[in-house]
């Protein structure tokens, strides 16, 4: 058949073993970083009218799959960022290096605003506060998503390059990572609404996320491990916490 004998070429990585090995690192790998991704798009949505949320999780999420791809399909531009533009306080900067800064000020900014307006509502206006939360629009915060998604999106494909040089076991680690996040998207931002205090270990993770981008762009790379270790440490903490104080209300009653 002329569609099976098209893609049988773009498959024969199938039956080499250094291929799947690198498409469960890649798939692992995707999925991890993901995580920043969708803790940030619960915080965001969770700001939105309840009838919306889950729209927008969808459609932020689907967004960010078709500009993934789109990325994907480009990627000996994507390679050529990395490329030095200019030397600036002894550390060669690319575009790649730009973006990680500015996402990561992003990250910063706008974990930091949250974090004000949750220790301190009273402190705005009517029109964009409403029941201590900063309002937001459907389409600003589909717009937020995808602007942060760009960031990871970038980091994540020069990291895949580093990796394999197929580049269906790129696209089959994106598509695998979305799936797993379109899945979680729901229970995860029901689960931080149901839980105030998890917001702000949320926006802590945001907070230190941002400053990891930003580090990472002027040239001090801090391994992911720390980062998920203490991610998962301060979680594990907070679990304790939740256990602690679910069972002083059920013995008070």
């Amino acid at each position: 058949m002329p569609i099976i004998e098209f893609l049988a070429p773009h498959f024969a990585f199938l039956s080499e073993p250094t291929a799947w090995a690198a498409l469960v690192t890649l798939v692992v790998m995707e999925v991890v970083l993901g995580i920043d991704n969708l803790i940030f798009i619960s915080i965001l949505t969770n700001k939105l009218p309840k009838e919306q949320q889950s729209r927008a999780r969808r459609l932020g999420i689907g967004a960010a799959l078709i500009m993934r791809l789109l990325l994907l399909a480009t990627i000996s531009f994507i390679v050529q960022l990395t490329t030095p533009l200019f030397t600036a306080l002894g550390h060669a900067f690319s575009w790649r290096d730009l973006i990680l800064i500015g996402g990561g000020l992003f990250l910063v900014w706008k974990a930091t605003r949250e974090i004000h307006h949750t220790v301190d509502p009273r402190n705005g206006t009517e029109h964009d506060i409403v029941g201590g939360t900063l309002k937001l629009s459907l389409g600003a915060a589909i717009l937020q998503i995808l602007l942060l998604d760009l960031v990871f999106s970038v980091d994540s494909i020069i990291t895949a390059v580093g990796m394999t040089d197929e580049i269906v076991i790129m696209y089959i680690a994106v598509i695998a990572a979305v799936t797993v996040m379109l899945v979680a998207a729901d229970p995860l931002a029901r689960f931080i609404a149901a839980n105030p205090s998890i917001v702000m270990l949320a926006l802590g993770f945001l907070l230190m996320i941002g400053m990891t981008l930003i580090a990472d762009g002027m040239g001090y790379h801090v391994p992911k491990g720390y980062i998920y270790t203490a991610m998962g440490f301060s979680a594990l903490v907070e679990a304790l916490n939740m256990l602690a104080r679910r069972r002083k209300t059920s013995g008070e009653h």
